[in-house]
C-alpha cells in the first residue's frame, strides 16, 4: 500500500486541501422555528405569561390577595375589585393570578412522575430484558384499562388529602398511558438495524436506550408530555375542587372554583376567574405541545471541530493485515439451530447448519426467501432475543466461543472482530445522529479511541469507502446521504476496527445496477486488502457467483448444497441449485420464451414435511426422497450435498430458457417429464 494521503486521493478524487464548507445557516435559523407560525408565537405567548405569572405574582399581589375585608365580603365585580371578593374579603383575581405558582408547579411535578415513570416501565423491555419486561408489560396493559380520573381518586384516597399526594396520585394515574406509548415507539425502533449494530459493538441496555432509542422517540414524547400536561393540571383543578388536593390555607385554581361554587348565583365572576385561567393554560400547553408537534425537528448535535482532510487522513492508523495461514478459521458452525416458540410447538427455521469460512475467504448464501439465510446471519452475530433460543455444537468467531452472547466478554468480542452491513442502508443509521459521530462510536467501544481520533478516523474511513468530500459527510444526517452513499457508509462503519469476519446481508438489494456493482467491487477490495473473511448473503446468484470464493445454498433451513463458486453454474449437483441457475437469465436467454421458474412454493417453517424438504418441488423426486432426509455428505473433492439423486440428469424443462441442454439431460428425460406444476418465480 502506497502512502496513505496519495491513496485516499486516488480513492475520493478530492483535493485533501479543499476548504471546510461553513455549517449550514438552517442550523442557525432551527433555534426561532416555533416562532415562524401563528400557532406558534401564540403557544409560546401564552406559555411565557403563564410562567411570568407563576414567578412573579406571588411577589406582586402576594400581598392583596391574602388581605381581609371585612367590610367588603361577597362583593360584586367592582373597578377596585375586578371579579369580587370571597367571603373573607379577599380579592378574587389576586388570588387567581397568585395561584399560577402553586397550580402550574403541582401540575408540571405531576407531570414529570408519569414521564419518568412511564418511560421506565415503557422501556422494561428494552432495560430489563424480555421475561421481567413482558410481566411489567402485563401490569401496564391492564392500568390502562382503568380510567386515568378512576385511578387519581384511587391513589388520592390512599395518599390522603394534601398537594403532594395529589401530585403523586394525579402522576401514578397518568404513567400507564405514557407507558404504553412509550412501549410501542421503543418497539418501533428496536428491531431496527442501528440498534443491531450498536448491540455488536458492545453496548448495554441503558446506552442502547439513551443513546439510540430515546431520541428517536424523544419527539412524539415530548408532544404527549406537553399535551398531558394541559391534562394534568385539569385533573389537579378537579381534585382540589372534590377537596382531595390542595388544602386549606393554601389555594390553587381547583380550590378556588370550590370557593366561587357557594356564591355562583349571587356573583358568578367568583367561581368563572379560577374556571377561566384553567382553560387558558390548558389551552397553552395544548398549543404548545401541537406546535411542537409541528416544528420540532431533529436537534442539532454539537460537532468536533475537525483538522484538515490531508492532516486526518495522514494521521488515520495503517491497517496491516496480519500474517496468518490460509487454513486459518474465523468462523466455525456447527449444528446450528434456531427455535420459535408457538402454540403449536417449536418451529425451526434454521435447522442444523454447519460451515466454516477460513480468513481473506468470501463465502455466499443464496436461497428462497424463507430459506433461513438472514436468520442464519442474525445468530451467528447474536443479535436474535428471546423467546427465540439458538443452539449450537459450536459457534465461535475468530477462535472464541460466542454462545453465551449475554456475556460482556462475548459482546466484546463481537464488537472487535463482527462487522455487519444490512439490508436497508436507511435503517442501518441512527437518525437523529451525525454520520461520524456514528462511525466513531465504533471506534470509542471497540478500539478505546479518544473522541478526537475517533473522529478523524471516521473521515479516514468515508474517505477510504469512496464517498467524496468525507469531513464534510461527517457532519451531516443520514438522511442527506443517498441509497448508495449511505451503504458505502456502512460498509466504512463496519472496518472502523478491524474486524476479523464482514457479513452482508444482501446489502444490495435496494440499490440500482451501477451502485450495486460499485458496492460489491468495495466489499471485495476491503476483502483483500485486510484479509478479512466475508459472508455474503443475496438472492441475486450471478453476484454472489462473481463474488465469493465457495457458494452455500440454503433451503427449508438447511445447507443442501456447498460447491466452489466458479463450479456452480456447470457442476451443481442438487435439483434446486441447479433450478436456481437455471432461474437467472443471460445474454443467450430467449426473450420470447417464458422465463424458468420452479415449480410449487417455498416450505413453512411450521411444517416441514417430513423426508427431503423440497421433494414436492423436485422432478427427482422418490418414494425415499419423501420418506428420509438426506444427510449433507462431503464428497472427495470437498464439495458437499444433500440430496439422494445427486448430479442425475434433469428433465429438459427444468433447463434454463434459450440454453443448449445440459450434459446430463437426455431426451429421454425430456419424454418423461411430467407436466409443469404451478409455479413462484425466484428473486434474483
Amino acid at each position: 500500500m502506497s502512502d496513505l494521503p496519495v491513496a485516499l486521493d486516488t480513492l475520493t478524487g478530492e483535493p485533501f486541501d479543499k476548504p471546510m464548507d461553513a455549517a449550514p445557516a438552517r442550523t442557525r435559523r432551527r433555534r426561532f422555528r416555533l416562532l415562524r407560525s401563528p400557532m406558534g408565537i401564540a403557544a409560546v405567548a401564552c406559555t411565557v405569561l403563564l410562567g411570568l405569572l407563576a414567578l412573579f405574582a406571588p411577589m406582586i399581589w402576594g400581598a392583596q390577595a391574602e388581605e381581609f375585608d371585612t367590610s367588603n365580603i361577597l362583593a360584586g365585580p367592582s373597578p377596585e375589585h375586578w371579579f369580587g371578593t370571597d367571603a373573607l374579603g379577599r380579592d378574587i383575581l389576586a388570588r387567581v393570578l397568585v395561584a399560577t405558582q402553586l397550580t402550574v408547579g403541582l401540575a408540571l411535578g405531576a407531570t414529570s412522575v408519569s414521564v419518568v415513570l412511564g418511560l421506565i416501565l415503557g422501556a422494561a423491555p428494552l432495560l430489563l430484558g424480555r421475561r421481567i419486561g413482558s410481566v411489567i408489560t402485563w401490569g401496564v396493559n391492564i392500568a390502562v384499562a382503568f380510567p386515568g380520573l378512576l385511578l387519581a381518586l384511587f391513589f388520592a384516597a390512599i395518599f390522603g388529602p394534601g398537594p403532594i399526594s395529589a401530585m403523586f396520585a394525579i402522576g401514578l394515574a397518568g404513567a400507564p398511558s405514557f407507558a404504553r406509548l412509550c412501549q410501542t415507539l421503543v418497539a418501533s425502533v428496536e428491531g431496527r438495524d442501528f440498534v443491531s449494530a450498536a448491540r455488536i459493538v458492545g453496548a448495554h441496555r441503558p446506552a442502547l436506550f439513551f443513546r439510540h432509542v430515546l431520541p428517536n422517540i424523544g419527539e412524539p414524547l415530548v408532544v404527549n408530555a406537553t399535551i398531558g400536561l394541559g391534562g394534568t393540571l385539569l385533573a389537579f383543578a378537579g381534585l382540589s375542587f372534590l377537596g382531595l388536593g390542595v388544602q386549606a390555607p393554601a389555594y390553587d385554581w381547583g380550590r378556588l372554583m370550590q370557593e366561587g361554587l357557594a356564591q355562583i348565583y349571587s356573583n358568578p365572576a367568583s367561581a368563572l376567574a379560577p374556571g377561566v385561567a384553567v382553560v387558558f393554560a390548558g389551552l397553552a400547553f395544548n398549543l404548545l405541545g401541537e406546535a411542537i408537534a409541528k416544528d420540532l425537528g431533529v436537534p442539532g448535535a454539537g460537532g468536533v471541530p475537525f483538522r484538515s482532510a490531508k492532516k486526518a487522513f495522514a494521521r488515520a492508523p495503517r491497517e496491516v493485515a496480519a500474517s496468518t495461514p490460509e487454513n486459518d478459521v474465523v468462523l466455525d458452525v456447527q449444528d446450528l439451530r434456531v427455535t420459535v416458540p408457538s402454540a403449536n410447538g417449536p418451529i425451526r427455521p434454521v435447522r442444523g447448519v454447519s460451515f466454516a469460512v477460513g480468513r481473506g475467504q468470501a463465502v455466499g448464501i443464496v436461497g428462497e426467501s424463507g430459506s433461513g439465510k438472514s436468520l442464519t446471519a442474525l445468530a451467528i452475530a447474536q443479535l436474535i432475543e428471546e423467546p427465540v433460543t439458538i443452539d449450537a455444537e459450536r459457534l465461535e468467531v475468530a477462535g472464541k466461543d460466542v454462545r453465551n452472547s449475554h456475556a460482556a466478554a462475548t459482546q466484546r468480542h463481537l464488537g472487535k472482530e463482527l462487522a455487519m452491513v444490512f439490508q436497508d442502508p436507511m435503517t442501518s443509521f441512527n437518525p437523529t445522529m451525525r454520520m461520524g459521530k456514528q462511525l466513531a462510536e465504533v471506534s470509542r467501544r471497540s478500539g478505546g479511541m479518544t473522541r478526537k481520533q475517533a473522529m478523524e478516523r471516521a473521515v479516514y474511513r468515508l474517505g477510504a469507502v469512496k464517498l467524496t468530500d468525507p469531513e464534510r459527510r461527517a457532519r451531516q444526517y443520514p438522511h442527506e446521504f443517498s441509497g448508495g452513499m449511505r451503504q458505502r457508509a456502512m460498509i466504512g462503519m463496519g472496518i472502523m476496527g478491524t474486524p476479523s469476519l464482514i457479513i452482508a446481508d444482501e446489502p444490495t438489494t435496494a440499490l440500482d445496477v451501477t451502485v450495486q456493482k460499485q458496492v460489491l467491487e468495495l466489499l471485495a477490495r476491503v476483502r483483500h486488502e485486510n484479509d478479512v473473511a466475508l459472508v455474503l448473503i443475496s438472492h441475486d446468484v450471478a453476484v454472489v457467483r462473481e463474488v465469493c470464493d465457495r457458494v452455500l445454498v440454503m433451503y427449508a433451513g438447511k445447507i443442501v448444497e456447498d460447491i466452489p463458486a466458479d463450479r456452480l453454474v456447470t457442476e451443481a449437483k442438487h435439483p434446486y441449485t441447479r433450478a436456481l441457475v437455471a432461474a437467472v437469465p443471460d445474454m443467450t436467454t430467449d426473450i420470447d420464451a417464458p422465463l424458468a421458474v420452479i415449480p410449487g412454493r417455498s416450505i413453512d417453517p411450521a411444517n416441514v414435511p417430513t423426508g427431503c424438504a423440497f421433494a414436492d418441488r423436485c422432478p427427482l423426486a422418490s418414494a425415499r426422497c419423501r420418506e428420509e432426509d438426506p444427510a449433507l455428505v462431503t464428497e472427495a473433492d470437498g464439495r458437499r450435498v444433500a440430496c439422494w439423486h445427486a448430479g442425475e440428469p434433469l428433465p429438459l424443462p427444468t433447463v434454463r430458457a434459450g440454453a443448449e441442454p445440459a450434459a446430463n439431460a437426455t431426451a429421454a428425460d425430456a419424454a418423461a417429464a411430467p407436466a409443469p406444476a404451478p409455479a413462484t418465480e425466484v428473486t434474483s
